[in-house]
């Protein structure tokens, strides 16, 4: 009996240790899928740029397809978090094009980003950037939790683009009188809007540098800014403080503000007796002497940051009051670039030094490269124009700033403004040194941007915070019009085609003669590729093209060419050589130059002139027509330019030609400011 109540006791034992192991051993199961949840990446787009992830680390599940160069990359196993992230996992050998999970992980900004070709991605090249980012394959780190969800920075923030986080401001509520008791004692003088105040003080130098999240700056009410209570109205959302206009207010200083006496709180206005009978401050007309039209193409890329954009935006307001904007003077307005420019107000928005600072100091950066060219072009085709208030008579000047250097060329959109009258000045602020100087996509930008190369045009800045120091030199030079070289005149705006008779009657001498004509009349303008250029066909019964406009770019070559043409004889078509010069060499000619004619003949055309010459016309082309001896006065007079009596001219010798020079140039300076100018 004891024996199986012994046996029995086992088996219980042994079903229990059996059970107890079994349920600890599910309890574990249990545990472990309760501690390891599976982790979904987040997926993204292959356009999505690693600036626009806030998070400092994350994984992501990357589309098929990134390797398309529309997704832009910049630089090399380092990237510029202006890089697409996918595009950038395929260019670093991480990924292919079939997509997949990468871990990227924010690093500090690089003083630039050398482009490269590799795995199919042509990675570009960039200057100095706030943030970086690099790419490694998506096995998650031991210990490290990464986000589910992505947070995205607000596409509306030109910091965010930047991979800053941003912080909305709200404007603080009007406290209620329970709590915040509060009496007018001052006459209101200025708009409800201005009723709250909110004051960011000034970053730190070391601020622009910083890549991660701004530390929020402190608002403070009115009761913290005791001084600001004499330029405050309170209107209906007031009501509260108006309930209750016995109750007085302690300011910080002690001082009580009462009720004045006749001020009716509730409408917020004083009768005509209390106010204030002090003249209103005449707005000036601004500066006559400085009577420019002027713009300020300013950076709001990405890499200057919410400091730099400070400086910059209060170096303008200092050139405004510097200027005295006015009618009568300098106008200014302001364009700004960042992937794109935009005009943030033009010449005639603002007509004095007040309001331009005031629009100044509402502008925010646009964010994104530094697209300089493009905002040259920009500035070439739409700035400079009647409908923005572009005067005409007054010289046309852009002062283009760029911090470090420009992420596209300059040289050719620099050009074209030249060629349309505009004086480019460049502020480089923090340029490339030695060792950057392997990002800069053009080297020599600012030589090739600025309308002459004489050191009047550039000014360099080593810091940001020195700009202020360029503040007088910039004044005095924009405002020094007879230095302004690029503006356009009589001398420096025009395409000037010679068409001359080389006929059997002129002679070997008396066309020498021609020539130093010719020479004498070209040594009063101002010649180059951007200026004036000239050009020369010789005719008979048949045509020559001597040299186009664009075969030299200078005074002493033109001359020179002019010397070595050498002389025909034959008859006279002049009409067939109007149609000549007008396909051969005007045909040539640039959109935004004027098109001189300057024909010289000794006598009547054997075939008609009167098609050729209306065909001139109407292609826009000016005709001067010069007869010597023999030459037909009513056929000049149809070759010219109406009114013909400043168009036309008659000499009878060969060796007096040289007395008609400066009246032909007094003539064509006189149409040429007859006309719009710029």
């Amino acid at each position: 009996m004891g024996i199986v109540v012994l046996t029995m006791k086992a088996s219980v034992i042994e079903m229990f240790l059996v059970f107890l192991v079994t349920g600890i051993h599910s309890n574990k199961e249990i545990t472990k899928k309760i501690k390891r949840p599976k982790f979904a990446v987040p997926q993204i787009n292959c356009d999505v740029k690693a600036g626009k992830i806030i998070n400092p680390e994350f994984m992501v599940q990357c589309p098929a397809g990134c390797q398309d160069p529309k997704y832009h990359v910049y630089g090399t196993d380092v990237y510029a978090s202006y890089s697409s992230v996918c595009g950038a996992a395929v260019h670093s050998g991480v990924l292919d094009n079939s997509g997949g999970k990468i871990l990227v992980r924010k690093v500090a900004g690089q003083s630039g980003y050398k482009g490269s070709y590799s795995n199919g991605v042509q990675s570009l090249s960039l200057p100095r950037w706030r943030e970086s980012f690099i790419v490694s394959e998506g096995k998650p780190k031991k210990g490290v939790t990464y986000p589910a969800a992505l947070t995205y920075s607000s596409s509306k923030s030109p910091a965010a683009k930047a991979g800053e986080t941003t912080k909305a401001y709200q404007k603080p509520s009007v406290p209620e009188t329970a709590t915040m008791p509060v009496t007018l004692t001052q006459v209101p003088t200025t708009t409800a809007a201005k009723a709250t105040h909110t004051f960011l003080p000034k970053a730190s130098p070391s601020a622009a540098s910083t890549t991660g999240s701004p530390r929020p700056q402190p608002i403070f009410h009115r009761s913290q800014e005791p001084d600001l209570w004499s330029t405050t109205t309170y209107t209906s959302s007031h009501n509260s403080s108006r309930a209750n206009p016995g109750i007085q207010r302690q300011d910080s200083l002690g001082a009580a503000f009462q009720k004045p006496a006749g001020v009716d709180v509730s409408l917020g206005f004083v009768p005509k007796e209390e106010l204030s009978t002090q003249p209103l401050e005449p707005v000036s007309q601004g500066d006559p002497s400085c009577k420019v039209d002027l713009s300020f193409v300013i950076d709001g890329s990405s890499s200057i940051g919410k400091r730099r954009f400070r400086i910059q935006k209060q170096f303008l307001v200092d050139v405004a009051q510097a200027l005295d904007i006015g009618p009568a003077g300098p106008l200014m307005g302001v364009v700004q670039y960042g992937d794109n420019p935009a005009t943030q107000f033009n010449l005639k928005t603002h007509m004095n030094s007040r309001d331009v600072k005031a629009a100044i100091e509402k502008m925010t950066p646009r964010g994104g490269l530094s697209n300089v060219g493009r905002a040259l072009s920009f500035v070439t085709k739409n700035f400079f124009s009647k409908a923005n208030g572009n005067r005409g008579g007054a010289p046309n000047v852009a002062v283009v700033m760029v911090d470090g250097w420009p992420t596209d060329k300059v040289e050719e959109a620099s050009r074209l403004a030249r060629e349309s009258g505009i004086n480019i000045f460049f502020i480089t602020i923090e340029g490339a040194i030695e060792k950057e100087k392997q990002y800069v996509i053009e080297p020599n930008f600012a030589n090739k941007a600025v309308c002459r190369t004489n050191g009047f045009y550039s000014l360099n800045v080593q810091s940001w915070f020195s700009l202020h120091k360029t503040l007088q030199p910039l004044v005095k030079r924009v405002c020094d019009s007879d230095r302004l070289a690029c503006s356009k005149t009589c001398f420096n705006s025009a395409d000037i085609g010679f068409v001359i008779d080389g006929s059997s009657s002129v002679g070997t001498s008396n066309f020498r003669t021609v020539l130093q004509f010719v020479a004498n009349l070209s040594k009063e303008f101002e010649i180059s590729d951007t200026d004036t250029r000239i050009g020369a066909v010789q005719y008979t019964y048949e045509q020559r093209l001597e040299f186009g406009f664009d075969q030299y770019s200078s005074k002493p070559d033109i001359l020179n060419a002019i010397k070595r043409v050498g002389y025909w004889s034959g008859g006279t078509s002049t009409g067939a050589a109007i149609n000549y010069a007008l396909e051969q060499l005007f045909k040539k000619s640039k959109p935004n130059k004027r098109k001189l004619m300057v024909l010289i003949t000794d006598g009547r055309s054997y075939d008609d002139v009167r098609i050729p010459a209306m065909a001139a016309h109407q292609k826009g082309v000016i005709t001067y027509a010069i007869g010597i001896a023999w030459a037909a006065q009513d056929e000049l007079e149809v070759i010219a330019t109406h009114p013909a009596r400043d168009h036309s001219f008659f000499v009878d010798e060969f060796d007096h030609l040289y007395r008609f020079v400066p009246r032909v140039i007094q003539n064509i300076c006189t149409e040429f400011n007859s006309r719009p100018r710029n």
